[in-house]
């Protein structure tokens, strides 16, 4: 994004902008200028340590951003952790549109999570924190509401991996392209699919959907 100029800043805005009024989340407008930072940040970044596939900026507000955004309904809890954070999606965009709750940004990545910490300093985002460790090895001092992973591994890994993590009561959200029908076939005992719901991600001419794993009664 060349020296992020008026003409350029303006073109992000307007796609970003009527993508937010799709989302619910027109009242916010301090979001506007805090999402088109952490993108300038991310672009800034990505060309020297390829963090990310998507190189336009403008795709990235849909495919990022919008993309991120879409799955904040389904949040459940004060604490929320990002497995497999990777740049910061969908933990950072999530944090600055859900000041009220805190969000951990977990990878095993030295790189990513130097730029994570890089952008939370930038933003000012006070409500979100990163860990460099494996998920599955990691202990935190508290549990969380929701555990969220996007495009992090297929479902019945990411139950094993993470299951630990989620407090009693508490739910795994796993952002996914297409409904994983297979996937959910062969979940670990214990955990269900309470709820698999396509998104509509603004401005996406693509499959997206949201699975809400939960434990059964058995599993609690």
């Amino acid at each position: 994004m060349p020296d992020n100029s008026s003409r350029d800043l303006a073109e992000l805005e307007q796609r970003l902008r009527p993508g937010l009024l799709a989302l619910g989340l027109s009242g916010r407008p301090e979001l506007v200028p805090s999402l088109l930072r952490y993108l300038r940040l991310l672009d800034k970044w990505n060309q020297a340590f390829n963090l990310t596939a998507v190189r336009d900026p403008l795709e990235m507000v849909t495919l990022h951003l919008l993309d991120s955004l879409s799955v904040r309904p389904w949040l459940q809890g004060g604490r929320v952790l990002d497995a497999g954070t990777g740049a910061g999606l969908p933990g950072i965009p999530l944090a600055l549109a859900e000041p009220g709750r805190h969000f951990v940004l977990l990878d095993s990545s030295a790189k990513k999570t130097r730029f994570v910490r890089h952008a939370l300093g930038e933003l000012a985002l006070d409500n979100a924190e990163v860990v460099q460790a494996r998920v599955e090895a990691w202990q935190p001092d508290a549990p969380f509401g929701t555990v969220i992973s996007r495009a992090f591994t297929a479902l019945p890994q990411f139950v094993a991996r993470c299951a630990h993590l989620a407090a009693p009561g508490g739910r795994l959200l796993a952002m996914k392209g297409r409904s994983p029908d297979t996937e959910l076939s062969v979940l670990p005992a214990g955990w269900r699919a309470s709820e698999v719901t396509a998104l509509n991600v603004p401005g996406l001419d693509a499959s997206r959907h949201i699975v809400v794993l939960e434990r059964t009664a058995a599993g609690d």
